[in-house]
């Protein structure tokens, strides 16, 4: 029989986004300069993301069994699996069924609990989506909430400022749920940008980076998409995440520069040259 396991993988489960830089249109080409191949599992496919005024959409829900039966067929092993945004509690199940089927002893799971934004869930996670997701989050070896998504998963009340031991509470809250590794990603520091870094054998920490415009769709996902490469180049964490912060940061400068609208992600292929395997 065929071996295609020859080369480290990380399979990737979001949707596919055809323009505005965001999901597996921004993993894939970043997994794949870091060194590993970016294998995708589609949840929905989106001619544009949600921020638009307009969009094709298409749920793969019902398709997405039968596609991940293929690989079972291939026998097709993952160093990583990576999870983005989940629509639906079937989709929570599916991809419980692809960690059992799939996840060995020596492969690392990143879960990014894209679950909402500036202090408010997606109009799609109800309360049970939001206890589905805070039960999946177990499963992971690192997760990469945003501080809405802390607030969610902890059961703490979103306010656009904390101090910092109540951000280092929330991460270590984050770590009890079950992940070795926790970053609480995009905290405002005004003139920086905060990231929370937590783990079972250190306690929580700052680490920053100089603000560099704003906020952008797709941010998110670059930012994880680094981490999960690294977790498979066995990269030191803390170090992934000043990494992915500060590709992040090079990245808004040139999309500042080039004046790209907000709705069309960060023009990160400008500065894809800068990231380092490690």
């Amino acid at each position: 029989m065929t071996d295609h396991n020859h080369q480290k993988k990380i399979a990737v489960i979001n949707d596919i986004t055809g323009f505005g830089r965001c999901s597996l249109a921004v993993s894939q080409p970043i997994i794949s300069y870091l060194g590993i191949q970016c294998c995708p599992v589609p949840t929905s496919i989106l001619s544009n993301h949600t921020g638009f005024e307009q969009f094709f959409f298409d749920d793969y829900t019902d398709k997405m069994q039968e596609y991940i039966d293929q690989w079972k067929i291939l026998d097709l092993h993952f160093s990583g699996i990576m999870v983005g945004f989940l629509g639906s509690i079937r989709q929570i199940e599916i991809v419980k069924k692809f960690l059992e089927d799939f996840k060995d002893e020596d492969t690392k799971v990143l879960i990014d609990p894209a679950m909402g934004e500036n202090g408010k869930p997606y109009p799609t996670y109800t309360r049970e989506m939001c206890e589905e997701t805070r039960e999946f989050v177990k499963h992971a070896d690192i997760i990469t909430p945003n501080v809405t998504e802390a607030c969610i998963l902890t059961g703490t009340g979103y306010r656009e400022q904390f101090e910092m031991q109540e951000l280092y509470t929330m991460a270590e809250k984050l770590v009890e749920l079950g992940a070795r590794h926790v970053v609480i990603s995009g905290v405002d520091l005004k003139e920086k940008v905060g990231n929370i870094v937590a783990t079972h054998e250190l306690a929580p920490q700052l680490v920053t980076h100089p603000k560099a415009g704003d906020f952008r769709s797709g941010t998110g996902d670059i930012y994880a998409s680094i981490i999960a490469a690294d977790m498979i180049n066995q990269v030191r964490f803390i170090d992934s995440v000043k990494k992915a912060g500060h590709f992040v940061k090079e990245a808004l400068i040139a999309t500042e520069r080039l004046q790209i609208p907000k709705t069309d992600g960060l023009a990160f292929e400008e500065v894809l040259y800068q990231l380092k395997r490690d």
